[in-house]
């Protein structure tokens, strides 16, 4: 054979060796993933966060406001399903990251259970979007990069690990393998110290199914698991006819969290996309004045902003996608486009869209770029069609992939020094206050505060940027924001 015979078949080697464009688009080979890998893996982040496709409508629909109006329950169904799909895919085009985004849970209780008490809807939703241009020219203008710079690498390692616990505390609360109690420790194990309920028994089972295929490195164990204990939980229904929980008429204390797990009469259902752009901007300036109504603002902005920031550290952690640093790749690309997303629900009245927490299973299962965002955005499109079907899924398959995530994540506790206690104490603060608070923001806030005060008393303020001394001083305000509140509306 000749040299150029070889050359020629060298050639064509090296071309079919070479990336497509796909491929080198999400960077997909150089991040150690594949498409196969980054599909599942969107996949799962999915069926993990399908969830708020009807929780989202339960929580803003299930308040009235101040004129006693009410949103409409189909309504937010389609809106929560558009938002969350077009705003993720969105992300994952420009930022190329494996996080997904949704209506925050936060955000749409405080809505739901304090603004609309004093604004109307619309109102609240003007709001929303100030609060998500405010964040957009913070992510623009590199002030929040240049904040996210100043955090110590081991709060920021802690904020990670307060994540995983508080992901692994929710899928407990939600999976009843937690409540609350009626007097005496503020939880239990179960309904009275047992676990007396099949909903919770399908959670058990769920996740030590999900665990041992974990641990035996099964592709696709977690969406496995889930769909696993989804079947069960459907037979389950077919026999025992469970109530659920929080049903208003007829409560059952045994039955399901959000929803039982029965064969819907219809799978398709088309959306309908009234309540877009139903907002009005400034209008609640003119209801409540423009210093509460500033308030809320700086409530919904700090929400926010340290919600998302913690969970996109977390998450770039568990993907194995930060720098030693802390960074992670087209940082500011990803807060630019999850500030568009507080717009998007706002002007949806979906409610603010941030990064969820949840999408750490996709992650867990490989996803490792954008292109495992645009199946999760994807699917969230698809859903709204499919908003029957999606309500199938029982919170309990959820809470046991939210548990093994948090899991995994709480592993890197391991590379904190704890031996020096002016790292310690902020770090522990930051990571036990998330779970115990139900608040991402609330554990940065208290890790920035400690560290702060506790470095400087301690003779070694030089080690405290004074951008962590701004945003301490600012989370000092929101933490006595509903004294200031009160001040200002006498």
């Amino acid at each position: 054979m000749s040299n150029a015979d070889n050359d020629q078949r060298t050639a064509e080697q090296t071309a079919g060796d070479r990336p497509g464009p796909l491929d080198r688009f999400f960077e997909i080979t150089s991040r150690g993933s594949s498409v196969k890998q980054e599909i599942r893996g969107g996949i799962v982040a999915f069926v993990a966060m399908a969830y708020i496709v009807v929780l989202n409508p339960l929580i803003l629909g299930g308040s009235a406001d101040v004129t006693d109006g009410t949103l409409d329950f189909a309504q937010l169904t389609a809106v929560t399903g558009l938002v969350a799909g077009l705003i993720t895919i969105l992300f994952g085009v420009v930022a190329k990251l494996p996080f997904a985004l949704a209506a925050g849970l936060g955000m749409n209780s405080f809505l739901a259970v304090s603004v609309v008490q004093e604004v109307t809807w619309a109102e609240a939703m003007g709001l929303v979007i100030i609060n998500g241009v405010i964040i957009v020219v913070l992510g623009a203008t590199g002030i929040r990069t240049a904040i996210f710079n100043a955090v110590p690498h081991a709060l920021k390692i802690a904020i990670t690990v307060g994540i995983g616990l508080f992901i692994a505390f929710i899928g407990f609360v939600n999976s009843g393998f937690v409540t609350r109690t009626p007097a005496g420790p503020p939880v239990q194990l179960g309904q009275n110290g047992s676990i007396a309920s099949l909903p919770t028994l399908v959670f058990v089972l769920a996740l030590i199914l999900i665990g041992i295929l974990v641990a035996r490195k099964i592709p696709g164990g977690i969406l496995i698991g889930m769909v696993v204990a989804t079947i069960g939980a459907i037979i389950i229904q077919a026999f025992a006819k469970l109530g659920t929980v929080g049903d208003p008429v007829n409560p059952d204390p045994l039955g399901w969290n959000l929803s039982a797990p029965e064969i819907p009469d219809r799978i398709v259902a088309l959306p309908d996309f009234s309540l877009i752009g139903a907002f009005d901007l400034f209008g609640a300036f003119e209801r409540i004045g423009v210093l509460a109504a500033t308030m809320l603002v700086f409530t919904l902005v700090f929400t926010n902003f340290f919600d998302a920031m913690g969970t996109m550290t977390g998450l770039a952690r568990s993907a194995g996608l930060q720098t030693p640093d802390g960074m992670f790749p087209r940082i500011r690309g990803a807060f630019i486009v999850e500030g568009l997303g507080a717009v998007a629900g706002g002007g949806a009245s979906a409610s603010s869209n941030t990064v969820f927490v949840d999408a750490a299973a996709g992650i867990a299962e490989g996803a490792r770029t954008g292109l495992a965002a645009c199946v999760t955005g994807a699917l969230f499109l698809v859903s709204m069609f499919f908003a029957p079907l999606i309500g199938v899924i029982p919170m309990e398959a959820g809470a046991a992939a939210l548990v093994v995530v948090g899991a995994m994540m709480v592993t890197q506790i391991r590379e904190i020094d704890m031996s020096d206690f002016r790292t310690s104490l902020p770090v522990f603060l930051t990571m036990v206050t998330m779970p115990l608070t139900y608040s991402i923001a609330n554990g940065i806030g208290v890790g920035f505060i400690s560290w702060s005060l506790i470095h400087v008393m301690s003779k070694r303020g030089r080690d405290v940027h004074w951008l962590l001394w701004v945003v301490s001083a600012g989370f000092v305000l929101y933490f006595v924001r509903g004294p200031i509140s009160a001040i200002l509306g006498a």
